[in-house]
């Protein structure tokens, strides 16, 4: 008498049959275990590495901060601020790692209780009186800007007035400038001259330097100093006008517009002291002089 031998069962308790050969499951679509799905900042987290990326160049690029994204990968949502945050937050660090966002958002909301419905768009609609109330304030401060400005503008005419006139009047030489366009004009505080005189220097000491300058078709700013460095003339020789310097060693001079300086040096006549808008420096001692 044979007897039949009975089915085995395998580990899940499935019928196998005798002959041994492994039967399929039998709910092939059973879903995966909750515990056994990673969750969002896992996912993040395994992305990055993946992807070969730092925090630090993970935060560079979406302008997360290093401390949000570590905690994001926590699955620590607290330090995003709010869900619009940490969704907002979620996304671009998908997008920067190569994950759906828009996947990892879902898996957010079904776990933060949903997505934000449209009673907030309804409710940011309702509080379009209160901008057309605030629109109304900037109209008074336009006007008490207008005022102010309109009151600061006559202050500065009346000063700007006041200053032009004082401008006008004679005053001391000021320090010596390259250029004869910026030195300003005190032709009243020198003596005027009727007429330039190109006549060379009578009498001139022989054991002494006499220089003289004429001012003979434009003004020129003129620096003068003695041996010891003392200033003997520092201003504009307005055109006409001449001025005479002696010392028994040196004579040092700067003549900002030298084209128009005529130079008489120990009763010589050296022409103009160099070319129109030039600004040349000259010394000249006892004896026969040399052109500058």
């Amino acid at each position: 008498m044979t007897i039949g031998k009975s089915p085995r069962s395998d580990a899940r308790g499935s019928a196998v049959p005798s002959s041994g050969a492994p039967q399929p499951p039998v709910d092939p679509g059973t879903a995966v275990p909750a515990e056994d799905v990673p969750s969002i900042g896992r996912v993040l987290s395994r992305a990055r590495i993946d992807a070969g990326l730092t925090v630090d160049q993970v935060s560079s690029t979406t302008r997360v901060r290093v401390p949000i994204v570590h905690a994001i990968e926590a699955d620590d949502f607290e330090r995003c601020g709010g869900d619009f945050y940490a969704r907002g937050n979620i996304r671009l660090i998908a997008r920067a790692v190569g994950e759906d966002g828009d996947a990892l958002v879902a898996r957010y909301d079904a776990a933060h209780g949903g997505a934000p419905g449209p009673k907030h768009a309804t409710q940011l609609l309702d509080t379009g009186p209160i901008k057309v109330t605030d629109h109304r304030r900037p109209n008074w401060n336009i006007a008490m800007v207008a005022a102010i400005v309109a009151v600061v503008a006559l202050i500065g005419f009346n000063l700007f007035s006041g200053s032009s006139a004082t401008d006008g009047t004679p005053g001391e030489a000021s320090a010596p400038l390259p250029s004869t366009a910026a030195a300003p004009s005190t032709a009243s505080a020198q003596p005027p001259a009727p007429a330039p005189s190109l006549a060379p220097i009578a009498a001139a000491p022989a054991d002494k330097v006499t220089v003289k300058l004429v001012a003979e078709k434009d003004k020129s700013w003129v620096t003068a100093k003695d041996s010891a460095g003392k200033s003997l003339f520092s201003n504009n020789l307005e055109e006409g006008q001449a001025q005479t310097f002696t010392d028994p060693k040196k004579i040092n001079l700067v003549i900002g517009n030298a084209g128009a300086v005529h130079v008489f040096v120990n009763g010589k006549d050296l022409g103009p002291a160099g070319q129109d808008g030039q600004v040349v420096h000259l010394t000249y001692t006892p004896g026969d002089p040399q052109a500058g």
